[in-house]
């Protein structure tokens, strides 16, 4: 029980609603790409197809990515298990750092004069991410209503 109070805790912070609302769109553009084909992307089996054939990346891994892009996109922006959601993006971008985007340097490609695209994007999201991990997602979050109805009984 004490772990359920620790993961759904949050505070009342406008601060991490903000931050946790952000992030959570900005992923739901990219997850609803890679699942559902929408804003241009290719949906799930092209995706999936992309990640294993192109790029060599596991099955499950690939899986793994598409939805914690699109589910942990819902849930960041709802509030709804916040650490769990960040955590997912958190590796995700992570991930695309040392898999792909490394090498690039850290610029995007604004100008098209370099092979791909830097990680500063990456970076910018991990530093959103990681004070959702630490202290939850804020203000209007369903984890401050999970804990304080369920987890903490007046």
């Amino acid at each position: 029980m004490k772990f359920l109070k620790t993961f759904f805790h949050t505070d009342d912070s406008t601060t991490h609603l903000i931050l946790r609302v952000i992030l959570g769109c900005v992923f739901f553009f990219h997850g609803g790409q890679k699942l559902l084909g929408w804003f241009g992307g290719h949906g799930f089996d092209g995706t999936m197809g992309f990640f294993t054939e192109k790029m060599g990346i596991p099955a499950l891994i690939a899986f793994l990515v598409i939805i914690g892009e699109s589910f942990g996109a819902l849930g960041l922006i709802t509030g709804f298990l916040t650490r769990l959601s960040a955590a997912g993006v958190a590796c995700i971008m992570l991930g695309a750092i040392f898999m792909v985007h490394l090498p690039n340097g850290i610029f995007m490609n604004w100008a098209g004069q370099q092979a791909g695209e830097g990680f500063e994007y990456h970076l910018l999201a991990l530093a959103i991410a990681i004070p959702l991990i630490i202290y939850g997602g804020g203000k209007f979050s369903v984890d401050q209503i999970v804990e304080k109805k369920f987890l903490n009984p007046a």
